[in-house]
């Protein structure tokens, strides 16, 4: 576990190159980021400049082939950028989407001339990538988003509105889940809106959220925006519930990913805290307790990591399944919230001030259960993969 004194474990999956790509990235998370981090909280988001100097440092789409811009890489690459962010106690740069969902979409299923169109943008940092797939009446049940694309000639009419879409701000392009059928899962389509220029788009409210404090999450609201029919990635229309099925998998473990790093952001910083403050006559690292805590949520830190890198190995090799990384998403997020919890008790009244890392930390866990699936839906998704086969 990185930063901690403890056994030594590396992830399996590293290698020198990515030894490599963690120093480069944690160097400029700390030169570039961690100076910044109080006023992105207070503004609810990163400064825009800040992409185009992730992009020119090569830290953007990793794991897009270099003849569209991106580094040429695996799903290794971008999950050691995603730990050293959650290395410095960051939840505002929504890189995790840019890089690790949205770029993937457009490689996927885009046509060449999409793929050279808006890659080497990303890769860049020249324009920003959200996905809108939760609306106000749907989040989980995929299946009952009520976003219509309607074509007419050589464009598709969008109307609907989302919400909780991450880098909703700052995005330039968006891909936004519609129905351009019928109900079901047949009926949904995938759209890719310029923002830019476009009419009929409107970003909603900043949300006030509990936590991710620093995430430009809004709401988005299409009224009669009218988008080129050649934006849809796939062959035809009706393929959007397959492709996201397809890719939620990497989804879910760039969320599991992100909840470890800041897992272990946590215990680093409880062990420095115990180790300094003092009570009772002696610092609070003589105590029994603390030492018991911090060995069961070290130990079990390790163990969720542990699963979490046979699905990172997974992804580099290009077999990452469905229950896996819903395993994987589901005890990550599930022991991030219950040890930075525990973590909390230990610095007693101070991990209730916001000023100390722990506290911002326990209220940007809450939401690793919900988004990407909730946990309970993970637990479906796990049980269908043992009992319906």
């Amino acid at each position: 576990m990185a930063h901690l004194k403890m056994p030594a474990y590396r992830s399996p999956w590293m290698d020198d190159d990515l030894d490599d790509l963690r120093g480069l990235a944690r160097e400029f998370f700390q030169r570039e980021a961690v100076p910044h981090l109080e006023n992105w909280t207070q503004n609810h988001q990163v400064d825009r400049d800040f992409w185009r100097k992730a992009g020119q440092a090569g830290l953007l789409c990793l794991s897009i082939p270099e003849e569209y811009g991106g580094g040429g890489g695996h799903f290794g690459h971008e999950a050691v950028v995603f730990e050293e962010q959650g290395y410095i106690g960051d939840s505002s740069f929504g890189n995790g989407v840019h890089s690790g969902i949205v770029a993937p979409y457009l490689l996927a299923y885009g046509t060449e001339a999409q793929k050279k169109r808006w890659l080497p943008k990303m890769a860049t940092g020249e324009m920003v990538g959200a996905i809108a797939m939760t609306e106000p009446g749907a989040g989980s049940d995929l299946q009952a988003l009520k976003t219509t694309a309607v074509r007419e000639g050589d464009e598709y009419v969008i109307n609907g509105s989302k919400t909780f879409i991450t880098n909703g701000t700052h995005a330039d392009l968006i891909i936004v889940v519609a129905r351009t059928g019928g109900e079901g899962a047949k009926g949904l389509s995938l759209i890719v809106v310029e923002t830019e220029g476009q009419e009929g788009f409107q970003r909603g409210r900043v949300l006030d959220k509990l936590g991710l404090r620093g995430q430009d999450t809004r709401e988005l609201f299409f009224d009669d925006m009218r988008v080129p029919a050649e934006n849809m990635l796939g062959e035809e229309e009706g393929q959007g519930f397959v492709q996201l099925m397809q890719q939620l998998p990497q989804e879910r473990l760039t969320i599991a990913v992100g909840c470890i790093a800041a897992t272990e952001f946590v215990l680093r910083e409880t062990v420095s805290y115990v180790k300094e403050r003092r009570a009772f006559g002696q610092a609070i690292a003589e105590f029994q307790n603390t030492r018991f805590e911090l060995a069961e949520c070290v130990t079990e830190g390790l163990a969720a990591r542990t699963l979490v890198d046979m699905c990172v190995s997974k992804a580099i090799a290009g077999d990452l399944d469905a229950v896996s990384a819903s395993q994987a998403k589901y005890l990550a997020s599930d022991k991030q919230n219950e040890i930075i919890d525990r973590c909390l008790q230990l610095f007693g009244g101070y991990g209730f001030m916001l000023e100390y890392p722990v506290a911002r930390a326990y209220a940007d866990a809450r939401v690793q259960r919900i988004y990407g699936g909730t946990n309970e839906i993970m637990k479906v998704l796990i049980a269908r993969g043992l009992l319906d086969s």
